[in-house]
């Protein structure tokens, strides 16, 4: 028998976490509750889980942070939970490395699909090799280079080049598809293993804020071009990209 997949509802009101607790039992989940970032990482030193869903405002530690110390620390699947209307926070959650969201008053059906997608997608991400030695794995971009391994930019002084985890995200996806013109849905789907995000626009300024720090002149980006109509694409110093 196939053991459910652990969830851990962490939110500060008690009726979400049992409405949400009740629903995705009765689903086949096991599920643990959390009112707090402190009981969820308690929860997380007993136990394993698949898949946490946060709540953003909270009091003392938000899900903000939450998911940053989740993605920097696991491979657990992250559904965030945000008031209807706060965009922003719905970006700055995708950026922390959160693989969905959904805004409350939650619809528990639509609840139940998503993590049931999310879960789907992590089946299919390959678990991590061996790593190599620290360093070893750098790709140019411009006069940067990105450390594969170490998930760090640096310009041409050695510097390190402050990025989020989603920057790092997209400049891996470009290292690994040099030449390729990449559409705004594959960079999301290479970047966020998703395959829905009502947000693809903000990619547009995602690419804006990398050419600032890979690019010599922002304005003439050589490294990573727009291709009119259809996406992006990643020209590694000193090679012609390929024909469309």
């Amino acid at each position: 028998m196939v053991a459910a997949n652990h969830i851990i509802v962490v939110d500060d009101e008690p009726e979400i976490r049992d409405m949400l607790a009740d629903y995705l039992g009765h689903a086949g989940f096991r599920v643990s509750t959390a009112e707090d970032g402190a009981t969820l990482r308690r929860l997380l030193e007993d136990q394993a889980a698949d898949l946490v869903i946060l709540d953003i405002n909270m009091p003392g530690e938000d899900g903000l942070s939450l998911a940053r110390y989740l993605r920097a620390n696991t491979r657990i699947g992250i559904v965030m939970l945000t008031a209807a209307g706060e965009v922003v926070d719905r970006i700055v959650g995708l950026e922390m490395g959160a693989d969905d969201y959904l805004p409350k008053p939650v619809d528990m059906r639509e609840l139940l699909a998503r993590v049931r997608a999310v879960l789907r997608r992590m089946e299919l991400v390959p678990e991590k090799p061996a790593a190599e030695p620290p360093g070893t794995r750098r790709i140019g971009f411009g006069a940067c280079q990105l450390d594969l391994d170490a998930h760090r930019l640096y310009d041409a002084a050695g510097e390190e080049v402050p990025i989020t985890s989603m920057e790092f995200d997209l400049l891996k996806a470009f290292a690994e598809h040099p030449n390729r013109v990449l559409s705004r849905d594959q960079l999301l789907d290479l970047a966020h293993n998703r395959d829905w995000e009502p947000f693809d626009r903000s990619i547009d300024i995602r690419i804006a804020r990398l050419r600032r720090k890979v690019e010599t002149d922002p304005s003439k980006p050589q490294v990573i071009k727009t291709v009119r109509g259809a996406g992006y694409i990643f020209v590694p110093h000193g090679e012609e990209p390929a024909r469309l």
